[in-house]
């Protein structure tokens, strides 16, 4: 998946990225001294079922159960994805992936290996991360594989894909992926009492003005992206705008597919980083594409992840919900010293707390990442991570940043001032914050 599309990565792929498949035990100390008590990674279906369905790569297999073991022994409970973006190439060939219902059967085959074998120890999995987003860039703009799309909207040469049928077919398949895999584990592994969760990117959408048509499409826009995995999960069945405005592109489920997927969740995962001002615009077809990377840096709005957790409660029927991902890009090679990544954190858990007292079912934060890690949309040019990774030492060695001292600080419970704040071992600057959750 890293090498079919390399021009706006400056050539740079994962194949071994930060090395955490040889330094997993480096990972884990750093973790449980900044008083970690809980990590999510993925697990690579390419890498433990290389073609997709039959024998498992036992290398894959005895690294995932090193990784597990080594949390565990170190107090962290691990916490699961089953789906990144990653599908065996040899399933993309033989049926077209995501877009075909053979997945389905596959994708369970594949969940109930990892079930089996780590069940035992993962009570929190995560079957799909930002299964929103994945059937959108993979099906309608192409910037993730597949690379599927058409014009005139894809971001790259379009030349496979329609993109005003698959990106609803995609996601269709993996809800029922989704249900299906959760119906598995309620069935066969419930003496694991583990839990079974979706996890979307979420965006708090806001009417740039009051106006009627503004406000109606914010909701809209929520609707199509949020609403579009979460009613059916809810309710069992699209929302109504969608149904609306697709058509007959939007597959339909039967009554007994609605059943099976409807409430086939134990909580939602979000991934949240920014509020989008919305307004009704019916010319906006006529925009000329812009370029993405050039737009990708954004206003820090910690307000939005409230809009996010009131809309889940509001509107959702207050589900158990986890924060997956939230965090500031920052250039790779910016000081060690990130000011804004610790204004980022403190001003969001403090933002998480207060809906917390307000009555959300908020039940844990993760920042992204613990390193900087490979990005998917601009290789190694951005830099997430509370550890930077010198890629040009062959140790790639971690050094800690500022904001890895405050988030480790905070989590320990030390250095809380009478108003709040945190105090950095030699420093003299102050940040407010507020106790949440870990």
């Amino acid at each position: 998946m890293n090498f079919l599309d390399n021009s706006r990565k400056s050539g740079a792929n994962g194949d071994i990225a930060c090395d955490q498949y040889r330094k997993y035990k480096e990972d884990v100390q750093l973790m449980a001294e900044m008083g970690l008590d809980a990590y999510r990674f993925s697990i690579s279906w390419s890498r433990l079922i290389p073609n997709g369905r039959g024998s498992v790569n036992q290398k894959g297999l005895q690294y995932y159960n090193n990784l597990i073991n080594e949390l565990v022994s170190h107090r962290i409970q691990p916490q699961v994805k089953l789906h990144h973006f990653d599908l065996p190439q040899a399933l993309e060939y033989e049926y077209g992936g995501w877009i075909s219902r053979n997945i389905v059967k596959d994708f369970v085959e594949y969940a109930d290996v990892c079930f089996r074998m780590f069940g035992d120890r993962v009570k929190y999995w995560t079957t799909f991360n930002e299964a929103n987003i994945f059937s959108m860039v993979g099906y309608d703009l192409g910037l993730l594989p597949p690379n599927h799309c058409s014009s005139p909207f894809g971001y790259f040469n379009c030349t496979r894909g329609d993109l005003s049928s698959e990106p609803y077919l995609a996601a269709h398949n993996i809800l029922l992926s989704h249900a299906s895999a959760a119906r598995l584990y309620q069935k066969k592994y419930h003496v694991q009492k583990g839990y079974i969760g979706l996890n979307l990117l979420s965006f708090n959408f806001v009417p740039v003005t009051n106006k009627t048509e503004d406000v109606i499409a914010a909701q809209r826009a929520n609707d199509f992206l949020v609403g579009w995995f979460v009613e059916p999960l809810v309710r069992g069945d699209y929302p109504e705008v969608m149904k609306k405005n697709a058509g007959s592109r939007l597959p339909s489920f039967t009554a007994r597919e609605s059943q099976r997927v409807k409430s086939s969740f134990d909580f939602f995962a979000v991934n949240f980083y920014i509020a989008t001002y919305v307004k009704d615009d019916p010319e906006i077809l006529n925009i000329e594409p812009r370029d993405f990377k050039a737009d990708m840096a954004f206003q820090l709005t910690p307000w939005g992840l409230q809009g996010v957790l009131e809309l889940f409660k509001q509107n959702y029927g207050n589900p158990p919900i986890f924060i997956h991902e939230n965090g500031l890009r920052m250039q790779r090679n910016a000081s060690l010293e990130n000011w804004p990544r610790i204004q980022c954190l403190q001003e969001h858990i403090g933002v998480l707390l207060d809906s917390v007292r307000n009555g959300s079912n908020a039940k844990g934060y993760f920042t992204w990442s613990l390193l900087d890690v490979f990005e998917l949309l601009d290789g190694y040019q951005s830099g997430y991570g509370l550890y930077h990774v010198d890629l040009d030492d062959s140790e790639l060695r971690r050094y800690r940043k500022l904001s890895t001292d405050w988030y480790s600080r905070f989590l320990k419970g030390g250095s809380i001032g009478l108003d709040g704040s945190i105090e950095l071992e030699g420093s003299r600057s102050f940040l407010s914050s507020a106790q949440a959750m870990r």
